[in-house]
Formats: structure tokens, sequence, C-alpha cells
């Protein structure tokens, strides 16, 4: 909310939570990346440091380029729902069952797009083969699509641009994503959950060497690791013993 990124995913005046923990994640991100820095320069020079990862300043580094925006045009960036696209067609598109996402990116989609939805009249209009013209245009050429969209359903629409080179997609949820074949060959790790529980969840986006980096997972009941984290602190077994007797520390197998 301090930062900017809320103010930029919500509509204008309603400031909008991102969808997932992205600070969070960024933040580590950019922690581990420090460390692994400061790992290597020990290896080249012997000596250590200090490595700090801020999340306020991580906020920031995700807005920056609507603060560029800002410093080179002087014009504030308006909020992602509200903004002019950089592309004349860049939305969700409604189907008649589920929406899609269309991208349209270069003068050269345009026409491969005109022709696989038969928009023969919109290719015909020579004033609109620059992207920069379109953009100007949308106000009248998104009704038109859009209405085009609308009578065919989502299967109809991705047959067509599967293979054609233009952004699409079908618009995800989180609970689709267990069955999404692209996660099929390792996006997805086996976890135990603490109730014993057998799901698969997001591993590591990371492959090396040809393997990937995550493996299975067990996630311990509470207190399971009790007596050994109590001896790390300095207890003797003896206090040990009577804190987990007097019910002050719960202790699980």
């Amino acid at each position: 909310m301090m930062g900017g990124l809320a103010y930029m995913t919500g509509p204008p005046g309603k400031p909008l939570r991102a969808g997932a923990s992205v600070i969070d994640v960024t933040g580590g991100m950019f922690g581990v990346i420090g460390i692994l820095a400061a790992l290597e320069e020990r290896h080249r020079t012997g000596r250590g440091q200090k490595v700090v990862a801020s999340l306020f300043e991580t906020t920031i580094y995700l807005v920056g380029q609507h603060m560029a925006q800002y410093a080179v045009t002087g014009t504030p960036a308006a909020p992602m729902p509200a903004r002019v696209s950089a592309w004349a067609i860049y939305d969700v598109f409604e189907t008649r069952d589920e929406p899609v996402f269309i991208g349209v990116v270069t003068d050269a989609l345009w026409e491969k797009f005109c022709a696989l939805f038969g928009l023969d009249d919109l290719w015909a209009d020579e004033s609109l083969r620059a992207n920069n013209a379109r953009v100007q245009a949308r106000d009248w050429i998104m009704p038109h699509i859009r209405a085009l969209v609308a009578g065919m359903t989502r299967a109809e629409v991705i047959a067509k641009l599967d293979g054609s080179g233009l952004p699409f997609a079908p618009i995800g949820r989180p609970e689709d994503m267990f069955d999404d074949p692209h996660l099929a060959h390792g996006g997805l790790e086996d976890v135990t959950l603490d109730n014993g529980t057998q799901v698969r969840l997001p591993t590591i986006p990371l492959e090396m060497a040809g393997q990937r980096i995550g493996g299975p997972q067990e996630l311990p009941r509470p207190g399971r690791d009790a007596r050994a984290v109590l001896a790390t602190l300095g207890y003797d077994d003896d206090k040990i013993e009577a804190l987990i007797g007097s019910g002050a520390v719960e202790e699980s197998t």
C-alpha cells in the first residue's frame, strides 16, 4: 500500500492487494541473490559481509517502471486496469463459456489475427495497419472484436489461435493448476502435510544440469522436534522433561 503497488493493481480509487505474496517472495529472492553474491565474493577475497534485503524497497523496485515513465514523460502512470495499453489488443475477452486472453503485439500478427477470425473489413482499413493507429482506434475496434469472440466458445477461440504465434491463454485459477499438463514433468512436488495427507504443490521453478532441484517434502507435526530445539537452546534433559510434562511445550512423534 505504501509503495504504490496496490495503487497500480486496483482500479482508480480502489487500491488492491496483489493476488499473491509477491513482496515477500521477491524480497526473499533478492535476499538469496545477495547471499549468493556475498559467498562468491568471499570465495575470491576471503571476506564476509552483511546482506540486507528490504521489503519496502522491493515494492519500490517492482513499481520502478512506472516511476521511470513519470520521470521521462512527466505524466503519472494510470492504474493497470485503466491504463492505455501499448498494444491495441491485449485484453481478456468473454466467450460463450470461459474467458480467454488474447494479445496482438506486432503489425504482422494483426494481419494474421484478421485472417484467422475473418476480420476482412478491419484488415482492408489501411489506416489500422500500424499498432499506434490501432491504439488510437480502440474505442471502435474493440467492441467489434469483443462481439465476435463472445459468439464463440473458448475452445473454438483457442483452436484458431493455437500455433499461430499470437499470445493467448485461458484464464487459469490456482485450483486448476493441479492438473495443468505444463506442470506434469516436475513442476509439482510431493508434499506430506502435518496430518499425513499427501498433496502435490509447486516446487522451485528451476532445473539445473537437467535435474529439478526440489524434492519430496514432509511438514512435521507441531512439537515433533521439540526436544532437539530445546536442547539447542541450552535446556538440559531434566528441564526438557519438566517443560513437556507440564504441558508448557507440546511434543509429538
